[in-house]
């Protein structure tokens, strides 16, 4: 029965299966049978693009109930991405006529599509694939030879183009001109001769020039990252989040024996929706680098001595303890990351402000671009305002800068940036200083470096040596984003899980058990605890009360 109240429902029949959808919704029919566990195969349609109902896949024979109950069936198939669902509509996904029409669409799709599934990289992901077994026929009934093209390595720098598996559903093509809004792909030629190209000169290099690669529903468009790297059905997948900019887009890890292959972006509504930017998508490969620090390093007079990590708690321990006696802490510093997760950061101000209750909080080096880059671009690549962007790459490079934020006021009242700790050295006011430097990104300037030099003790946290070796008195091992178990906060206030993907390069200790040993804890570090005693004790936290923070995120409660 249809309820005519605050909100409307629409019944609608699919399959013999009755289903409820919102009347306000707009949903089509592939979108409603989703809801109903029912699959609709389709190659065209995509949710964040415009219908064109070019592809045929998803026909289906569609119907009307009558008031009466009869129900009366059109005579023909109809395109279910364009039909929206109405209450009363009948609709058979699976009757004869469609199944017929599924495996016709199939098999003029693959005339000219290579049988070359053993090479390609999209095999094990291709929805070729996974309809043709579903939908299609067993044999091809083509006795003519195959139309063969080259493929275009020079459509983008991170794309290739392999144009015989093309099957023209123009995904990629309205991805360029809608979210984007930079137009490169096009479609040349016509009849079976189209095929997918650039306009002369012009390659398809904007910053969302990867989603073409993620939205193609076959292994047309490609990765030059990722090519002939690995075997999807050996990858392992872990959900996480982009750490490059404070947008926080949800993203899927994708790895094998402890090696990361690949970043692809996570649907989430409240931060990304289906899309992520290049600089998060091929930022990872200093994830897999060789160069990381392996081992916590102690200099002594010019040399470096490696240290074992329990040995590196007692360096520190003892350090405090001098600290402290001195002058309780106000001549030390810790500088914490915007790449640090809430988790990390808590436990390291607890611990060292367990032994140095006055030790100064500074909040770390913070890439900034100044703005933030919105898409789609305009005809002449003028950038939309905000709230009209579909996507934004905020100029903020930093994950966890408003988290990090809200943890520092709660413990001072005023908040010391990286910019002022000169000033402080200069004057003396600091001669000791923690320093976490974990953006894999950031430089110190030599202007920085001659800056802590001037300090009598520092310590530093970091992925790599990045000339800290010239300052520092001792080198930490720090971890990566794919290596972290904690919580990200972006720039709109929405607090993420961020979850490890790999076991810690060369098994450091990650920054959150080096404090949690620090500060004389038992067990292990568990990250769910930590957040509650956050969300316990600062106010903008308490919505993170909770063990699990959903596939979509908590906004904070400020």
């Amino acid at each position: 029965m249809r309820c005519e109240g605050i909100c409307p429902m629409a019944i609608i029949s699919i399959n013999g299966k009755d289903i409820e959808v919102g009347d306000q919704e707009n949903l089509n029919l592939i979108q409603a049978a989703q809801r109903a566990g029912i699959e609709i195969p389709h190659y065209c349609w995509h949710p964040a693009l415009s219908v064109v109902a070019s592809c045929r896949m998803c026909l289906v024979e569609v119907g009307e109930k009558r008031p009466d109950g009869t129900i009366i069936m059109q005579p023909r198939l109809v395109p279910a991405c364009q039909t929206p669902a109405r209450h009363g509509t009948v609709v058979l996904t699976n009757s004869p006529k469609a199944r017929a029409a599924q495996a016709a669409t199939l098999e003029f799709l693959l005339l000219n599509h290579p049988l070359d599934c053993p090479v390609c990289d999209q095999a094990g992901e291709c929805l070729l694939q996974d309809y043709s077994y579903k939908y299609g026929r067993a044999k091809s009934r083509l006795r003519d030879e195959k139309l063969i093209r080259p493929d275009k390595d020079y459509i983008g720098d991170q794309i290739v183009l392999f144009t015989d598996r093309c099957i023209m559903c123009t995904r990629c093509v309205r991805f360029t001109r809608e979210i984007s809004g930079t137009s490169e792909l096009q479609v040349i030629y016509r009849g079976d001769h189209a095929e997918i190209d650039i306009f002369p000169g012009k390659p398809c290099n904007n910053k969302l020039a990867g989603n073409v690669v993620d939205i193609c529903p076959v292994g047309a468009l490609c990765s030059k990252d990722f090519l002939y790297k690995q075997r999807v059905w050996f990858l392992k997948h872990q959900k996480s989040v982009c750490p490059h900019c404070s947008t926080g887009c949800s993203i899927w890890i994708d790895w094998n024996k402890n090696i990361v292959y690949r970043i692809r972006p996570r649907y989430n509504p409240q931060a990304n929706g289906y899309f992520m930017c290049d600089d998060g998508r091929f930022g990872y490969h200093h994830v897999n680098s060789r160069d990381r620090l392996a081992q916590p390093l102690s200099r002594h007079g010019s040399a470096w001595v490696e240290a074992g990590w329990r040995e590196m708690k007692q360096i520190i321990l003892q350090h405090l303890d001098s600290i402290a006696q001195s002058d309780r802490g106000q001549s030390l510093a810790l500088v914490l990351s915007p790449w640090l997760t809430l988790e990390e950061a808590w436990l390291a101000i607890l611990a060292v402000r367990a032994r140095c209750p006055e030790t100064r909080l500074v909040q770390g080096p913070l890439r900034d671009t100044g703005f933030d880059d919105t898409y789609p671009k305009g005809p002449r690549g003028e950038s939309p305002p905000s709230e009209r962007a579909k996507f934004i790459v905020r100029g903020e490079k930093a994950p966890n800068r408003k988290g990090l934020e809200l943890l520092i006021r709660h413990f001072q009242k005023d908040l010391l940036t990286w910019e002022q700790l000169p000033d402080f050295i200069h004057r003396a006011e600091i001669r000791h200083a923690y320093l976490f430097a974990c953006d894999p990104l950031y430089h110190l300037s030599e202007q920085e470096l001659r800056c802590l030099s001037n300090l009598d003790t520092l310590a530093v946290w970091t992925l790599f040596r990045n000339g800290f070796d010239a300052v520092a008195s001792w080198l930490i091992p720090a971890t990566s984003f794919a290596e972290k178990n904690g919580t990200f906060v972006n720039a709109n206030g929405l607090a993420q899980s961020v979850r490890p993907a790999i076991s810690p390069y060369a098994n450091i200790w990650p920054e959150a058990r080096f404090f949690w040993e620090l500060s004389g804890q038992t067990g292990l570090f568990h990250p769910a605890s930590v957040r509650y005693d956050i969300a316990r004790a600062i106010a903008e936290f308490t919505t993170l009360a909770c063990d699990d923070l959903g596939e979509y995120g908590v906004p904070l409660g400020v």
